[in-house]
């Protein structure tokens, strides 16, 4: 009741409306959930084509998949890290097309007929890939989670400066594109190491620019060889 003015209100039915409200929302939760069950996610599920690490993949997916949960929890590729999850420290690094991006910020679903390169496809314990070799012979990594990332960064790094790709940190467009240091630490940038072996990674990465006339250096698989050819060596001051 009002009372000159004002509503009357006690502590109890404050706390007997909150109650009241609660239950309500509750049971409308409830209801919506329990509404067609089974429906709702069957309508979510599209069917994803992908090649990964040379292997053609059929898979039926939740729209909202990331390509990182594809590859770890449905292909069982646990080499790519999920880190923070919000694209910022670059453990979850795959190539696509060989490109490389964020695995973690992007949708299964926006790759439909993509060739996906892992960690696993780069190379094998029996057959490194050179820059998983030169990781090993310079110490390029500590505890090792960030370190699939860190390898297929910098192999598609190399890639970017042989294809013309500018940085930030590029000094001369029109000329042909150098390995420098500088221009490898940048490009790298993005993948964050708690251990902090940069400068051996570093190293790693300008022993391979050297070797580039290798032609195992160009993103390939183990089970697709073909995919290799000769390549020019990088340039370097």
């Amino acid at each position: 009741m009002a009372e000159n003015g004002f509503l009357k209100v006690s502590r109890r039915g404050v706390l007997a409306g909150g109650v009241a409200s609660a239950t309500v929302g509750q049971a409308s939760i409830l209801r919506a959930q329990n509404a067609a069950p089974g429906s709702a996610a069957k309508e979510a599920k599209v069917p994803v084509r992908l090649t990964v690490n040379g292997a053609p993949q059929e898979l039926e997916l939740d729209s909202r998949t990331t390509l990182l949960d594809t590859l770890r929890e449905h292909l069982k590729l646990t080499g790519s890290k999920k880190g923070c999850d919000h694209g910022q420290c670059g453990a979850c690094t795959v190539m696509v097309n060989g490109t490389r991006i964020n695995s973690c910020l992007s949708l299964a679903v926006q790759h439909q007929g993509d060739e996906i390169t892992t960690i696993e496809g780069l190379g094998s314990p029996e057959d490194l890939h050179p820059m998983q070799a030169a990781f090993v012979e310079h110490d390029g990594y500590q505890c090792g989670y960030c370190t699939p990332g860190q390898i297929c960064s910098a192999v598609a790094v190399l890639e970017e400066i042989r294809n013309g790709v500018p940085s930030h940190v590029t000094e001369d467009l029109t000329g042909r594109m150098r390995a420098t240091e500088m221009e490898m630490r940048e490009r790298t940038s993005g993948n964050i190491c708690r251990c902090r072996p940069y400068s051996t990674i570093a190293e790693a990465m300008a022993q391979v620019a050297t070797r580039s006339a290798d032609s195992r250096l160009h993103l390939r698989t183990p089970r697709t060889p073909t995919a290799c050819r000769a390549l020019p060596p990088l340039a370097r001051p």
